[in-house]
């Protein structure tokens, strides 16, 4: 979350004028993330997150972004609710900007999560993927294996001036050969430790639906291998890993295919974090109140998934 677009106080009047939330009693500017702009409003009926739509996300996906948050959280998942406008409407405009009004989760985000919160965050994942069953959208993955290409050769010009070698990581790492016919359904496709929600031990909230689209459910697995499983100092942590898969197939058993293929699989999503990072690094916009993310944090993660020849090394 960040912000990119200010909203006045009046601005946000006029826009809540099609809500049935009551007048606002304090509003601010949500300093965290990338992709857009979130304000927290609390009103006498309760809190509330508003986001304008910017960068990646385009207005013709956000009814199925807002309608699975709305099928999710009706199949007892924890995530935010879309607050509809009093013409039914799951979304408005705010200062040019496709905008929506959502409930906001209590709970923290923890940036070195231990083998308990990955077993929880595992388990959660397996929840959701079954929950998605029966949603009535689809949409490909814009971040998939085939839009890594085109993405690359928007930043390989200068990624060695980000790190020595990192071009040829990069190519090296596109020659993967990706795996067809996995079970597929609804993934989150982003599920990093500051998109779930904690209180204690125990997941509260599953936030950030903007990568949500229909995959592999094991490559959902696979991102939240990179992004749960790695220490502070960079170093796999195989612990968190065992927990993390361990959890998951509590609920959801993993085939022998999708197994096999996690060490492919790993590599995909370091490689396609690697390369959304470094874009952002190489695009940054001056207005945004975040700092982009490292993507050399991605490439260490990438060359151990090159090393990895069997998928026990993951605690499979």
């Amino acid at each position: 979350m960040a912000v990119y677009t200010d909203v006045s106080f009046e601005d946000l009047e006029q826009f809540l004028q099609a809500y049935d939330v009551g007048q606002p009693s304090s509003f601010k500017g949500i300093a965290e993330g990338v992709e857009n702009s979130n304000f927290l409003l609390r009103s006498g009926r309760g809190a509330f997150i508003l986001t304008l739509y910017e960068k990646r996300v385009r207005a013709e996906d956000l009814p199925f972004f807002l309608g699975l948050m709305e099928h999710l959280s009706s199949r007892g998942i924890a995530c935010p609710l879309p607050v509809r406008r009093e013409d039914g409407a799951l979304f408005g405009t705010l200062n040019g900007r496709p905008a929506a009004l959502l409930t906001f989760l209590d709970g923290v985000s923890l940036r070195n999560p231990e083998t308990t919160h990955c077993a929880a965050a595992g388990s959660a994942l397996a929840a959701l993927h079954e929950a998605g069953r029966g949603f009535a959208l689809t949409r490909p993955n814009a971040l998939g294996a085939e839009a890594w290409r085109d993405l690359a050769s928007k930043v390989e010009g200068h990624a060695d001036g980000v790190e020595k070698g990192l071009r040829a990581l990069i190519e090296g790492a596109l020659e993967i050969d990706w795996p067809a016919g996995l079970p597929s359904g609804i993934i989150h496709a982003d599920l990093f430790p500051d998109n779930v929600l904690l209180m204690g031990d125990k997941v509260s909230g599953v936030i950030d639906f903007y990568f949500a689209c229909n995959d592999a459910f094991a490559y959902d697995l696979a991102v939240m291998l990179n992004a749960w499983c790695f220490g502070a100092d960079g170093a796999f942590d195989k612990a968190r890993a065992k927990a993390l898969f361990g959890a998951y197939r509590k609920h959801r058993a993993l085939s022998a295919e999708e197994i096999a293929a996690m060490p492919v699989l790993a590599r995909g999503a370091a490689l396609r974090f690697l390369l959304t990072r470094l874009y952002d690094l190489l695009h940054h916009d001056p207005s945004a109140l975040v700092r982009p993310k490292d993507p050399r944090d991605f490439a260490r993660r990438l060359r151990f998934h090159l090393s990895v020849a069997n998928p026990s090394e993951y605690g499979l």
